[in-house]
C-alpha cells in the first residue's frame, strides 16, 4: 500500500500530534508504518539515528503481535516500556500504522494513554479520507 500525503493533510497530522501529545507534555511522537518507514516526526528530542528507532518501533510491534497470537489473542493495540529515565508507548492506528509516543518520568502514563487515545481517532480521520 503506497501512502500519499497532501501538504494539507501533513499539517493536520502534526497538529493532532501537538495538540494532543506535545502540548500534553510528550518529548517526541513518531507515526510509522508496519514496514518502519518514518511518516512524521515531531518533538524536542535530538536523536541521531530516528530511521533506526522507526523500524526498530515496526519491529517490536510485529514481535509483540506474535506473541499475542500465541497467547489467543489476535493483537494487542498498544505498548508500553519503562525506562529509568524516558518511557516509550505505541499505539495502533488501524492495521496499517503505529502511533509512538516518548516522553518522561514528569508525564504520567494514564495522561500518554488518554491523549494518544483521543490522537488516534483524530489522525485516522486523516489517513481515512
Amino acid at each position: 500500500m503506497s501512502l500519499i500525503l497532501t501538504k494539507g493533510e501533513v499539517d493536520q497530522l502534526d497538529k493532532i500530534v501537538r495538540k494532543e501529545l506535545l502540548d500534553a507534555g510528550a518529548n517526541h511522537v513518531m507515526i510509522v508504518d508496519m514496514a518502519g518507514n518514518l511518516i512524521l516526526e515531531r518533538g524536542s528530542l535530538h536523536m541521531n539515528d530516528i530511521l533506526a528507532l522507526a523500524v526498530l518501533s515496526a519491529a517490536n510491534f510485529a514481535a509483540t503481535a506474535q506473541i499475542a497470537r500465541l497467547i489467543g489473542e489476535e493483537d494487542f493495540t498498544l505498548l508500553f516500556h519503562k525506562g529509568d529515565k524516558r518511557n516509550i508507548h505505541f499505539s495502533r492506528l488501524d492495521k496499517e500504522y503505529i502511533l509512538v509516543t516518548l516522553f518522561d518520568e514528569n508525564v504520567s502514563l494514564g495522561l500518554i494513554r488518554l491523549r494518544s487515545g483521543s490522537a488516534v481517532e483524530q489522525l485516522l480521520n486523516v489517513f481515512n479520507k
